[in-house]
């Protein structure tokens, strides 16, 4: 798995920076489902001999792209609005459903045995909880031996859909965050270093002794990282596992007439995991010959991707909302 996701890597990194042919398809954007981009390309190469290039660029950068139309399709963590869709003379729809955890790294403690509260994360974040043995992290984690050492916040610095994802969160869970921060692609972070990409904040995190960060969960696997036990919307500790990824995704609720935006932070139900999030792919609405060959590669995804999407930790769509989209396609892309 990881040779075919290097291949594609290299691919991808090597056509992007040549002119873009009209035999292939080129897409930027979010760092979020990358991993699952390029394997799922991967893959349709060997099947059917065509090309998909995507390139990592973040969300910010994915909009731009098939704003200006450099690219022929986009792609973002942050679902935009039909206003903002309406302007740009785009289509949008969900490719795959992932989560975002918040990965540390402090010697001595495993993956999901550290407890975070939602507010506890904002604080955090916010520079408000400064040091590990905080009085507000060690009332959750009797029997941890919490070190008496400087938090390392690790954030995005580059404008990402993950970001407005985990802000969203962060907004939803602190009322200081929520006056002070806000929910965007981008913010004014308090405290902390930048990385670019998920890429980046996982290898900072990873390199860094008594860091915290926050990426799409395929990163923290492929990268071996810890993550921590947040709560649920209704107050109960959940782990960061594929089990609760699904609980939270059941609640998902789409429609084709606002080109299925939707923010899935927080859901309902006692064993939904609180960071969950789709990402989605963008179209313009006056390329339909383009539109039919990158919705070739899409059918071919949803058709065939399920497998390689579950290895790589997302959860693919159910079948009921990749049966929306084709409705959506076939009313859209003539």
């Amino acid at each position: 798995m990881l040779k075919k996701l290097a291949l594609a890597a290299i691919v991808t990194a090597a056509s992007i920076t040549s002119s873009f042919a009209s035999d292939k398809i080129n897409g930027a954007g979010a760092s979020f489902p990358a991993p699952l981009y390029y394997d799922w390309a991967f893959n349709y190469k060997k099947d059917t001999d065509n090309l998909v290039n995507y390139q990592s660029i973040g969300s910010g950068g994915g909009i731009k792209q098939i704003a200006k139309r450099v690219v022929d399709f986009g792609a973002s963590d942050e679902a935009l609005d039909t206003k903002k869709l309406a302007k740009d003379k785009l289509l949008q729809f969900p490719a795959v459903i992932g989560s975002i955890v918040v990965a540390f790294n402090v010697e001595g403690i495993a993956d999901a045995t550290l407890k975070l509260s939602n507010e506890v994360v904002a604080d955090i974040f916010a520079g408000k909880i400064t040091t590990w043995n905080d009085a507000a992290i060690a009332a959750d984690n009797k029997g941890l031996n919490l070190p008496n050492q400087k938090i390392i916040v690790v954030h995005r610095s580059d404008g990402s859909g993950t970001t407005y994802n985990f802000t969203y969160y962060l907004t939803k869970s602190s009322k200081n965050w929520k006056e002070n921060f806000g929910t965007g692609k981008a913010v004014d972070w308090a405290t902390g270093i930048g990385g670019k990409g998920n890429e980046g904040v996982a290898s900072l995190v990873k390199q860094t002794p008594y860091s915290i960060g926050y990426i799409e969960n395929a990163y923290k696997e492929k990268n071996n990282l810890s993550a921590a036990v947040l709560k649920t919307a209704s107050g109960k500790w959940v782990a960061a596992t594929e089990e609760n990824f699904k609980a939270a995704a059941k609640y998902a609720t789409w429609t084709k007439e606002d080109h299925f935006h939707s923010v899935l932070a927080l859901q309902a139900g006692d064993t939904s995991y609180p960071i969950v999030a789709a990402t989605f792919i963008l179209l313009p609405k006056e390329k339909p010959e383009m539109n039919k060959k990158i919705l070739e590669f899409f059918e071919y995804a949803f058709k065939n991707g399920d497998e390689s999407a579950k290895k790589l930790g997302y959860i693919p769509l159910p079948k009921e909302t990749k049966d929306m989209i084709k409705e959506y396609w076939a009313a859209n892309i003539k």
